[in-house]
């Protein structure tokens, strides 16, 4: 066996992971591994074998097939992985493929790989890979290590250390980092200024992105607009534009326009589940069913063996099916999704409170009243961890059904956590709306926001008056009857963040932060706001451990 020159990797002492699904190339692939001396290999037959292995052990080199046979392909293993956080972040992740279709290859790139390898390939095109993203990976490992740890002030830190040495061949890619983490810690001028310097000497397709990106968080939709429609224009395969574009589209009311973009996007890449989820919801919401269903019945066969697999792909899906009179249609969805989704309480409590409303529009009220009687144990059962949606849903359920007093008591605290959330409360009218009850919903909301806003005002006027406890205690009598609203818990991290400042460190208060952080980022905060949280709080800790 003849061995290859390496040049400076100490490949030796590297784990790899081998994803193959055919012997014999397994066996090529490991046999060309002995060449460079790898030493450290674990083999994976399938996608499913793939991830346990990712689980039981880190891996330093991924070398996985894109058409894996039966079970997830490529890169359906990279979206899971990343998103179960199994590749360290020092990982390099190459998709090795055969395939010239074009969806799949656009499919394999908008998972972003490290690297791509096509068959069949050679020791030195692997090796020439693997010192490419070493060198990088090498470069970059305390800046993505912060990143990792949500430690954007220490990314920042490194990260403009770094720029001071003008490294030539990473001036590039350092300046992008540093426009993200601008952007993710809010400070738009930072980014846009180190956006503009690039542009200014070679027009690159991401730094153009990001002044559109930039636009959008600003509320400057017109602007984002325009931006993001040229790069489609000049780059019509930029599918990050068109998602960018529908974005911005939707913000500002023109949902039709923000529904084509996408449509558009997916016909060109139609392996992206995320996205046929998104036209799907959109489509609902202009009454566009036939494309609804389309996109759902996508996002339902994509997500079999995918991580963002979700049976409200099947309620979504089977909603669209009642709504155009296919009740048949809707009970066999909500009938697979039992069978995708065994002994799963939430996709048991969809298919009750959907199966409701179908069976009641048939008619048979007997098989209504059962699914009725089913989704009420469920609620039970599950208690708060119903998703917001599905709460939805069984708000519609106990008004089919006469439960006016449990369908308002629940509407109430949904429209109380969520009444700074259009889209969702945009959906609850539209629900509302499909019973008859508009009227209902402008008057169960109207004083809710009003109710907000005065709870905003009275806080924010004894905050700026200096009263900081007085102001705190507003707005946590507040959360008491309002847990899950987003600008009540920003303005408690305002308050306690000001006060960690003017104060001094409190050990207390910082923890106290901290886990409103973490709440105000799983109910949906904007992450430029959370990542300008965490980088005062970060600053603050720094501070204090350097006067220890």
């Amino acid at each position: 066996m003849v061995k290859i020159a390496f040049m400076n990797l100490n490949l030796k002492s590297k784990k790899f992971l081998i994803v193959e699904d055919l012997a014999n190339m397994r066996k090529a692939i490991r046999e060309l591994l002995y060449t460079l001396d790898v030493r450290n290999i674990v083999e994976a037959a399938n996608g499913l074998n793939a991830i346990a292995a990712m689980k039981r052990e880190r891996f330093d080199v991924v070398l996985c097939d894109y058409n894996l046979g039966e079970g997830k392909n490529g890169q359906q293993v990279l979206e899971e992985a990343r998103f179960r956080k199994l590749l360290p972040y020092n990982a390099t992740f190459i998709m090795v493929t055969a395939e010239q279709n074009q969806s799949m290859v656009l499919g394999a790139m908008e998972s972003k790989p490290d690297e791509y390898l096509t068959k069949p390939f050679n020791g030195q095109q692997l090796l020439m890979r693997l010192e490419r993203n070493q060198t990088k990976k090498e470069f970059f490992a305390d800046i993505e290590q912060a990143i990792e740890a949500d430690n954007y002030s220490l990314a920042i830190h490194y990260c403009d250390s770094k720029l001071q040495e003008n490294n030539r061949k990473m001036h590039l890619h350092l300046q992008k980092i540093r426009a993200e983490l601008a952007v993710n810690t809010g400070d738009f001028k930072k980014a846009e200024s180190i956006y503009r310097e690039v542009l200014a000497t070679r027009e690159l397709n991401w730094a153009r992105l990001g002044l559109g990106v930039i636009a959008y968080l600003q509320g400057d939709y017109e602007s984002a607009v325009e931006v993001f429609q040229n790069l489609i224009d000049s780059q019509p395969m930029m599918l990050e534009a068109y998602d960018w574009l529908a974005k911005a589209h939707e913000a500002s009311g023109d949902y039709l326009t923000a529904q084509a973009a996408l449509d558009k996007a997916t016909k060109i890449s139609p392996q992206a589940i995320l996205r046929h989820k998104k036209l799907a919801a959109l489509a609902d919401k202009t009454g566009h069913l036939d494309i609804a269903e389309k996109a759902y019945r996508s996002a339902v066969n994509l997500g079999r063996n995918s991580v963002h697999k979700s049976s409200g792909d099947f309620s979504g899906l089977a909603k669209v099916y009642s709504k155009t009179n296919n009740s048949a249609a809707a009970l066999n969805t909500l009938k697979d999704m039992r069978k995708q989704y065994v002994n799963d309480p939430e996709a048991e409590l969809r298919a009750a409170a959907l199966e409701t409303e179908v069976y009641q529009q048939i008619g048979d009220e007997e098989m209504s009243e059962q699914a009725y009687r089913t989704a009420q144990e469920l609620c039970e059962k599950l208690g708060d961890k119903i998703p917001n949606d599905l709460r939805v849903d069984v708000v519609k359920a106990h008004y089919l059904k006469g439960n006016d007093e449990s369908a308002n008591a629940i509407l109430d605290q949904l429209i109380k956590n969520n009444i700074d959330d259009e889209h969702f409360i945009g959906n609850v009218k539209t629900m509302l709306g499909s019973i008859g009850s508009e009227h209902h919903a402008d008057a169960l909301i109207a004083p809710i926001k009003q109710a907000l806003i005065e709870i905003n005002n009275k806080g924010v006027d004894l905050f700026k008056r200096g009263k900081l406890l007085e102001a705190m205690r507003v707005f946590e009598e507040a959360a008491e009857i309002m847990p899950e609203n987003k600008t009540i818990m920003i303005n408690m991290i305002k308050i306690l963040i000001y006060d960690l400042k003017k104060s001094g460190f409190n050990q207390h208060k910082f923890a106290r932060a901290q886990d409103l952080i973490k709440k105000a980022a799983k109910y949906g905060v904007n992450p430029d706001k959370i990542g300008n949280m965490l980088m005062q709080l970060e600053k603050m800790s720094a501070v204090n451990e350097s006067k220890v």
